[in-house]
């Protein structure tokens, strides 16, 4: 068997993903970036969208599933009938983990609730994603992750105060949502370790933009206050802001803390800057952020953007360019880290994408193969341990149970 060292910290987990398009599959991925065995499984008549779905296709195949089902392995499995649901639990008996991000309701109405889950095997853990949870008044609703992030807060204080608020250029709720989970899982493994009981996970779509919030409640709830949108910079720190290079390039400043302030004002050229009184302190630069800001903005405007890089790197200010997809694999810096890999894919060929994250020095998690295309294309190997043979699974996949 391979070591920890060559597959990753979480070698030797195994963990089923029983859901569709991103939030489940983001936190298998990570944990199966980490060295888990994910099993994926999909029904056979209504393969997972991701397949097709996503702004990168490729002759009908989507870019998005070789990178989100990475480090797969694939099942298929109808659990609209009782022989793939009797398939279906005894694989959970050999695993330690399922997640999946049906509505409410679902599984169980599949008579696969976790008490029928966990009655042969009372370590499994049960992560279960939703738009809003497993209970309350909206328990029942469909989610999303734009409505997740529209009732979780983000997308009010997002954008321009006299703008709709917008919508970044990713599907955000289902990310946090995913991460929220797999450190769910990670809790639950450790805590199992002394209690030897698996638990339910209970993530929601809106609670994890929510989570992001920072005191934004706490602000509401003992100051009346409503935190809203704020354009590019936030109100009361400052100067943190976007500015414009005088060759068009967009430059983010943050220079709010007191050492970095006289750091940027030696940069300008400016060292009195930093003994004005008006501009001194961290209050006083909140309540003339405007003008300060302004004085930086006719600064930058001044520079071209790799002209600024150089000033600003060496009076170590804390700032860097607005990157592009095209920008950050042209930067030697990502380079040196490999913080982009090429997969080898039997469909696309060789093509980057973003390397594991976290690092770990001595069990690094690694990309062992990019999203398999084939439908089930690990049925004999996963359901033949099982102990289904050859001729089983054919009379199976015959009747449409896997």
């Amino acid at each position: 068997m391979p070591s920890a060292v060559e597959v990753g910290p979480l070698q030797g987990l195994r963990v089923i993903e029983l859901g569709t398009i991103l939030a489940a599959s983001t936190a298998t991925r990570m944990l199966a970036d980490l060295g888990a065995e994910v099993i994926k499984v999909e029904a056979p008549d209504r393969p997972d969208p991701m397949r097709f779905w996503g702004r990168g296709t490729y002759e009908g195949r989507a870019l998005w599933w070789a990178v989100q089902s990475r480090n797969k392995k694939l099942v298929t499995a109808n659990l609209r009938t009782a022989e793939g649901v009797d398939i279906f639990t005894r694989l959970c008996d050999t695993c330690d983990v399922v997640v999946e991000n049906f509505r409410p309701g679902t599984l169980e109405k599949w008579g696969l609730g976790y008490g029928r889950l966990s009655s042969s095997n009372p370590g499994l853990i049960l992560a279960r994603i939703s738009g809003y949870g497993q209970t309350g008044p909206y328990a029942a609703r469909p989610g999303y992750a734009a409505v997740g992030e529209a009732m979780g807060g983000m997308r009010y204080i997002n954008g321009y105060p006299d703008m709709p608020p917008p919508r970044t250029g990713l599907s955000l709720g289902d990310t946090l949502a995913g991460m929220f989970a797999s450190q769910g899982v990670l809790a639950a493994l450790h805590e199992r370790t002394h209690s030897g009981r698996g638990q339910v996970i209970d993530v929601s779509l809106a609670e994890s933009a929510m989570a992001m919030m920072e005191s934004a409640f706490a602000e509401f709830d003992k100051l009346g206050q409503i935190r809203g949108p704020s354009g590019t910079g936030l109100p009361g720190v400052s100067p943190s802001n976007l500015f414009a290079s005088r060759d068009g390039k967009w430059i983010v400043i943050a220079a709010n803390q007191d050492q970095i302030f006289t750091r940027l004002c030696e940069a300008m050229g400016r060292p009195d800057l930093a003994t004005d009184p008006r501009y001194d302190t961290h209050v006083g630069r909140a309540a003339h952020q405007q003008e300060l800001e302004q004085l930086v903005a006719e600064w930058v405007a001044a520079h071209d953007a790799a002209e600024l890089d150089q000033i600003l790197t060496r009076h170590e200010v804390v700032a860097g360019p607005v990157y592009s997809v095209a920008d950050i694999v042209a930067d030697p810096h990502f380079r040196d880290r490999e913080s982009l890999v090429v997969h080898h894919d039997v469909h696309f060929g060789d093509f980057l994408s973003q390397n594991v994250v976290p690092r770990l020095d001595r069990t690094p998690g690694r990309v062992r193969w990019t999203g398999p295309w084939e439908l089930g294309a690990h049925n004999t190997e996963i359901y033949g341990a099982l102990g289904i043979g050859d001729e089983e699974l054919k009379s199976l996949r015959a009747g449409g149970h896997v």
